[in-house]
């Protein structure tokens, strides 16, 4: 027997009691002829007493960092309490013990404040997984995948897989292509979602369906994206978007009861698509903080400053009492808007002083009732500070966005034990595309246009005003899920595809699965997939979805530790009858 009981579960009430434990020997302290050992396993960590009797065979065979060892001995009450870890109380006395599998230095530290940086980590994540941070990371990630699917069973839904090698149809991000052996030249496509087949489950009358599934995108990567990540997928029939709404909103309060013990006993807030532009300058806001963004535009236009006058927009926020910010403060932050991620030429500032004066970087241009009126538009009181940028819309309105962002880091305003979920209501069905010259689909070619909008479809010059019934859950400044009413008739449907500038032949060549359900009684349904890698990340406190994957790839989409993707030998091209063009030997 390896053990009898694991590195986590014994306490002071089981002294005397003998017991044998297995695991990875985390540390090993000698005090003369007596050693310390700290075993761990993913239970937790329990001290071990090897006396002087054992210390021949410990000449003869040392233990090391990262061994793997079996003891056998009796669990005794430790002289020295470590109040830190739960077995503190007590240590096991060691009568005997075996060394199961010996191991080399780790090239990093195996703890908490370990050594390693990431790249290192990745290469050897076997490794980093046996860490107690990435442990405690991925038992997050188990709790919340077992609370969903126990909120969506108690709900009446079912869990069905569907297809991974499926057809290409690009119409978003890149699709990953598998050759296909036995069908010369012809590929499968790796899902970016289920969306097409959970839309066939609702014609098949499966009414209420999920599945935790992975899914797939060829696209450029950051902290948040990875190219196969882990959705959490939904559909149901016979619904409005009021319903999805109250059931999905339920379920993520049952998941934060059940992962943080916190209670949401309001309904979630909800805000319009334009609204969040308007005051926030990004459609999935932030709203643990206030500092909503204020269009001047208007009033200070026409005043002799070249900059204001030339703008499409000017747009400020009110920094709280942040008008003591020194001069090399400003700099600082002036510089900051000027990065190419942000890109604007310069950053205008005003000082509401303890007298409720104004005095402004830009005094020559504006006397003080005109600076009163920024103060009065931006609600700054006394003590406060007006930031200002101006530019092309859609630039300036990204960087005032980035701004109160950066204000609210700086400001403490960005507590990542605070929650604030929000509801991102009536999208825009349509964007254009500049360099293709024709409109996309913001959300995907299935959503439902708004019932009052389906006529604007048939007027071109109307689509920018054409509203989507469509759907994000944002939780402080994330999109962690979206979704929409899908279409459920052929003509509608059509229409749509038609709208996106494909053909009645490409139309039914891509998706005339989909259109031929159409025309057997599919029922009105809609859905909503959410991101459980990034939900995960912001329940647990981090930045990057990469902690809580057992297995991630790096910023370039590698798999460093597999080294993946790799070449395959000539056999396999020459079966799959691909003929690479390689780059000619030195």
């Amino acid at each position: 027997m390896y053990r009898t009981h694991t590195c986590g579960e014994l306490r002071i009430e089981q002294a005397g009691t003998p017991v044998t434990l297995s695991g990875w020997v985390q540390t090993v302290r000698k005090f003369g002829s007596i050693n310390f050992v700290d075993l761990r396993d993913r239970y937790g960590i329990t001290q071990l007493l090897f006396n002087e009797s054992l210390q021949a065979q410990l000449d003869a065979q040392p233990l090391g960092r990262e061994f793997v060892i079996a003891v056998s001995g009796t669990v005794a009450a430790r002289t020295s309490i470590n109040k830190n870890i739960p077995t503190g109380d007590i240590e096991v006395i060691v009568t005997q013990y075996t060394i199961l599998n010996a191991a080399k230095t780790p090239p990093f530290t195996i703890q908490d404040d370990t050594d390693g940086g990431d790249e290192l980590r990745m290469k050897f994540r076997y490794l980093d997984l046996r860490r107690n941070l990435v442990k405690q990371n991925l038992e997050l990630r188990y709790r919340v995948n077992r609370a969903t699917r126990n909120f969506l069973d108690s709900r009446g839904f079912m869990e069905i897989e569907t297809p991974f090698l499926i057809k290409s149809t690009p119409e978003g991000a890149r699709d990953f292509v598998v050759p296909s052996r036995m069908n010369t030249n012809e590929f499968y496509a790796l899902p970016q979602s289920p969306q097409t087949f959970k839309q066939l489950l609702m014609v098949s009358g499966y009414d209420r369906y999920f599945q935790v599934v992975k899914c797939f995108r060829d696209e450029d990567l950051r902290a948040d994206r990875q190219p196969e990540f882990t959705q959490i997928d939904c559909e149901m029939s016979f619904v409005e978007q009021e319903d999805i709404l109250n059931n999905f909103e339920d379920m993520l309060k049952y998941i934060f009861r059940e992962i943080k013990g916190l209670e949401f006993p309001e309904a979630f807030p909800r805000m319009t698509f334009d609204d969040a532009m308007e005051y926030y300058g990004n459609d999935k806001p932030d709203i643990r903080f206030d500092m909503k963004l204020v269009n001047l535009t208007n009033t200070v236009k026409g005043h002799g400053f070249k900059v204001f006058d030339e703008a499409e927009v000017v747009l400020a926020i009110n920094a709280t009492g942040c008008a003591e910010y020194t001069r090399k403060q400003l700099d600082e932050l002036t510089d900051w808007v000027k990065r190419p991620q942000i890109g604007m030429s310069g950053l205008i500032y005003a000082r509401v002083g303890a007298d409720g004066s104004v005095k402004s970087s830009v005094d020559k241009f504006f006397d003080e009732t005109q600076l009163k009126t920024w103060a009065t538009l931006t609600n700054a009181q006394p003590g406060d500070l007006i930031l200002v940028v101006a530019g092309r819309e859609e630039k300036t309105r990204k960087a005032a966005s980035e701004l109160r962002l950066e204000m609210g880091e700086r400001l403490g305003l960005r507590d990542k034990n605070v929650f604030k979920p929000l509801w991102v209501i009536d999208f825009p069905l349509f964007e254009y595309a500049e360099e293709e010259k024709r409109w996309v689909a913001r959300h995907h070619p299935f959503t439902s246009p708004k019932p009052e909008h389906i006529a604007l479809m048939d007027d071109l010059s109307r689509y920018a005003e054409i509203k989507a019934n469509a759907y994000d859950i944002v939780l402080n400044g994330t999109e962690v899920g979206g979704g929409s009413i899908r279409i459920f008739q052929r003509p509608l449907q059509e229409k749509m595809f038609a709208a996106l500038g494909m053909s009645p032949e490409e139309a039914q060549h891509k998706f005339g699965f989909l259109l031929g359900a159409f025309e057997y009684g599919a029922p009105p349904h809609g859905g909503i997939a959410f991101g459980l890698d990034r939900l995960c990340a912001l329940l647990g406190g981090s930045d990057t979805i990469r902690d809580f994957i057992a297995f991630p790839k790096n910023n370039s989409g590698r798999d460093v530790m597999l080294d993946a993707p790799s070449a395959i030998d000539e056999a396999q091209l020459n079966e799959l009858k691909i003929d690479l063009v390689r780059a000619p030997k030195a």
